[in-house]
C-alpha cells in the first residue's frame, strides 16, 4: 500500500497518468548516455580535480565510434563546450571549481540522426555555499500584517463527505474555507481517522501547476489528520481536463502574476492560505453524536491534539513548507523536498538560482540583461531563503544533485541558513523526482516527529 500510494503521488505531481496495456509499453531508451563521478558521494573540495566517467551504451553494451558534444562548468553556467568521438564508447572528462557550489557535465550523443543526453552534477564544498538574497528590513512586519488582515475574513468553512473515498478507518471530505477576502477560498481534501480521539495533523502543500487531489488515506491510517490543499481557489475534485485547461489559460505562468509589487504577488494569498489551512485544522471538532464540524473562528476545536503539526511538500510545495513553518508557530516540524523558489538573486552573480529563475535567461544560458532593481527588491519577500532563516523547529531536507528544475546549489544554500535542528538526506542521482527509499525516509521523519511511528 505504501509503495502504491507513493507512486500515485509522484505521478500526480508530474501531471502524468499511465494505463497498463497488455500489448506492452514504451519504457526508456535502448541507447543511454551515462555520466558518473569518481567520488562515490559525488562530493569534492574547491580546487580539487573532478573526474567524470562517460560512456554511451546500446542494449547495455558500449557503442563504438560515437560522436558526442559536451558542455561543463558551474551549474546553469557552462564554461566549456567541445565535440569529440568516443572510439570505444567511453571516455574520462575532468574539470574543477574554485568556489563552493555545484559543477555539471552534460553530454549529448549523436546516434543515427537522434540525440541522447546524460548529465552529472557534483557538489563542491557544499557546506560552504551561502545564499545571495538579501532580506528586507520590514519582512516580518509585512507578513504579520498580511496574516492579520487575512484573518479579518471569517473562515466560513464547508465540508462535503466523500463516501467513495472513505473507508472503515478513514473519513474523507472535500472542504473549503475563506482565505484573505470574502469569496476567495481554499479547497482541499481532508482525511480524518474514524476512531474517536485527538490527533496530530499533517498539512500537505502542492507543487506547481493545477490538478485534482485525492487526499492521503495512507498517512491518515497511521494516526493523523491530513489536509491536502490546492492553491488556486477552485474545487479539487473535478476531472483532470478541467485543470489542464486552466493551466494553459487562466493559470498559465501564474508564478509571474504581480511580481513587481509585493502586495499583488500571486503567492501572497497562497501563503496566507496555507496559514489559514492551519486555522481550519485547529477549528475541527467532533460533536457528541460523532459528526465532524468546524467551529470556524469562534473557538478551538478538539480533533487536533494542539501540539503536533507538520507541513510538507516538494518543489513549489517545498517553498510553501518553508514559508508556512516560518510564519506559523503552531508548526512543530516540517519536511521540504527539492524546494523551489529559493535564492533568486543568485543569478545576478552568475550562480545557479531558484525556479522560476526570474533573472536567468534560459535561451542564452546566462543572467538576463537590465534586471529591474525594484523587481529584485519586491521578490525578496517571496524568497524561500528568507523564510528558512526564521525557522526554529526540526526539519527534513532532501533533493537531487541532477535536478535541473530546482538547482541543488539553491537547495544547499537554503539548508545552510537554517539555524535549528535539521536533517539532510541528498539523493545525488535524482532529478526533479524522488526514489522509493527517499519517499519512505521522508514519511518516516514525519511520523516520528508526529509521534505516530508504527
Amino acid at each position: 500500500m505504501r509503495k502504491t500510494h507513493a507512486l500515485f503521488l509522484l505521478l500526480a505531481a508530474a501531471g502524468t497518468l499511465f494505463t497498463q496495456d497488455v500489448t506492452g509499453q514504451i519504457r526508456g531508451e535502448n541507447i543511454t548516455v551515462n555520466v558518473t563521478p569518481d567520488h562515490k558521494d559525488w562530493t569534492y573540495k574547491t580546487g580539487e580535480k573532478i573526474n567524470f566517467n562517460v560512456d554511451v551504451r546500446k542494449s547495455g553494451t558500449l557503442l563504438d565510434n560515437t560522436s558526442v558534444s559536451y558542455e561543463m562548468g558551474p551549474e546553469m553556467y557552462p564554461e566549456q563546450r567541445k565535440d569529440m568521438a568516443l572510439k570505444k564508447g567511453d571516455a574520462k572528462i575532468s574539470g574543477k571549481m574554485s568556489t563552493p557550489g555545484f559543477y555539471t557535465l552534460k553530454v549529448t550523443a549523436h546516434v543515427d540522426g537522434k540525440d541522447y543526453v546524460g548529465w552529472c552534477t557534483t557538489a563542491v564544498s557544499p557546506e560552504k555555499i551561502t545564499p545571495t538574497t538579501q532580506c528586507p528590513d520590514d519582512f516580518d512586519r509585512f507578513w504579520e500584517d498580511a496574516i492579520r488582515e487575512a484573518r479579518n475574513t471569517p473562515l466560513e468553512s464547508h465540508m462535503t463527505f466523500l463516501p467513495e473515498k472513505s473507508t472503515s478507518e478513514v473519513n474523507t471530505y472535500h472542504i473549503n474555507f475563506q482565505n484573505d477576502r470574502w469569496g476567495r477560498r481554499v479547497y482541499g481534501i481532508l482525511n480524518v481517522p474514524v476512531k474517536p480521539g485527538r490527533y496530530p495533523a499533517l498539512l500537505r502543500v502542492p507543487g506547481a501547476g493545477a490538478r485534482p487531489y485525492n487526499g492521503d488515506e495512507w498517512s491518515c491510517k497511521q494516526g493523523m489528520i491530513v489536509l491536502e490543499i490546492g492553491i488556486h481557489g477552485v474545487p479539487v475534485t473535478y476531472d483532470r481536463t478541467f485543470y489542464d485547461n486552466l493551466s494553459s489559460a487562466a493559470l498559465a505562468d501564474y508564478w509571474m502574476n504581480g511580481i513587481h509589487d509585493k502586495n499583488q504577488n500571486y503567492y501572497k494569498h497562497v501563503i496566507t492560505g496555507c496559514v489559514r489551512a492551519i486555522d481550519f485544522i485547529q477549528s475541527l471538532s467532533i460533536t457528541p453524536n460523532g459528526q465532524l464540524v468546524s467551529v470556524n473562528d469562534t473557538k478551538n476545536g478538539d480533533l487536533w491534539n494542539g501540539s503536533d503539526l507538520a507541513v510538507t511538500g516538494s518543489s513549489q510545495g517545498g517553498f510553501l513548507t518553508l514559508a508556512t513553518t516560518a510564519l506559523d508557530k503552531r508548526v512543530s516540524c516540517y519536511a521540504a523536498v527539492h524546494a523551489a523558489m529559493c535564492d533568486y538573486e543568485a543569478a545576478l552573480k552568475k550562480t545557479a538560482c531558484g525556479w522560476p529563475h526570474y533573472f536567468y535567461d534560459e535561451s542564452t544560458r546566462t543572467t538576463k540583461a537590465n534586471v529591474d532593481k525594484r523587481l529584485v527588491e519586491q521578490l525578496r519577500y517571496y524568497d524561500g531563503v528568507n523564510f528558512a532563516r526564521r525557522i526554529k523547529v526540526p526539519g527534513y531536507f532532501s533533493f537531487g544533485y541532477n535536478d535541473n528544475v530546482v538547482p541543488p546549489t539553491t537547495a544547499y544554500a537554503t539548508y545552510n541558513v537554517v539555524n535549528a535542528d535539521k536533517t539532510l538526506s541528498p539523493y545525488p542521482k535524482t532529478e526533479h523526482f524522488w526514489y522509493q527509499e527517499q519517499w519512505d525516509e521522508w514519511n518516516a521523519f514525519l511520523q516520528r516527529h508526529l509521534n505516530v511511528s508504527k
